[in-house]
């Protein structure tokens, strides 16, 4: 552990995120939390499923480090209940026991990244930094929001198959500014939230909620 924990530079530049690490391994909790915590992330590591949908509904995390296989408890069935309550939440699979056909069953869960134990920390940093580049995680809100933002309407976009002109001509929203939105450089006004989220028979409160607000 204290070899991992020499430097706390990374791959990547990323900004503080908040994680919530499920393992029945003690030992490994701890190491996990020292490691993260190093880098400045604010970590819960918890050992059981009940520990672990607790502290996301009380507070829920940029991030979550899901593993697959606890003894009685069934990493697949909690993965399953974190799509159920949270769609979009980011879900980075560890195991010990890596197979082809768990990361297939994984993926299809929409998981972000998967990774095998033992794990190098600057795989788990580069794993963590390319996260908050695809999700939007850590600095401020109003840049989480903006991030998240963009991400759900291009998912939602590209699900309908449309491309920008077809969906600026649906919501009267320009070209160039539905490109601003999804790269997340600008937060829409309510005004073109409301006309995107109605082009795409979109709920703008599901949005903000899978966002975290």
């Amino acid at each position: 552990m204290n070899e991992a924990l020499q430097s706390s530079e990374t791959p990547e530049s990323v900004h503080p995120l908040s994680i919530v690490a499920l393992d029945d391994d003690a030992d490994f909790r701890e190491y996990i939390t020292d490691l993260l915590a190093t880098d400045g992330h604010s970590v819960r590591a918890v050992g059981t499923p009940k520990a672990f949908f607790d502290a996301c509904e009380d507070d829920l995390p940029d991030a979550v480090l899901l593993d697959m296989n606890m003894g009685k408890a069934s990493g697949q069935e909690v993965l399953e209940e974190i799509r159920r309550r949270w769609q979009k939440l980011c879900v980075i699979v560890i195991t010990g026991f890596p197979s082809l056909e768990s990361m297939r069953t994984t993926f299809k869960r929409d998981v972000f990244d998967y990774l095998a134990k033992p794990f190098g920390i600057d795989d788990l940093r580069t794993v963590l930094a390319n996260a908050a580049s695809e999700f939007g995680l850590g600095g401020l809100p109003q840049d989480r929001l903006r991030q998240a933002l963009g991400r759900q309407i291009r998912l939602a976009r590209t699900e309908r198959s449309w491309t920008l002109k077809e969906m600026s001509e649906a919501s009267g929203v320009s070209v160039s500014q539905l490109s601003s939105i999804e790269r997340g450089a600008h937060l829409p006004s309510l005004e073109s939230l409301l006309s995107v989220a109605n082009a795409l028979d979109a709920v703008p409160s599901e949005w903000l909620r899978e966002a975290g607000f």
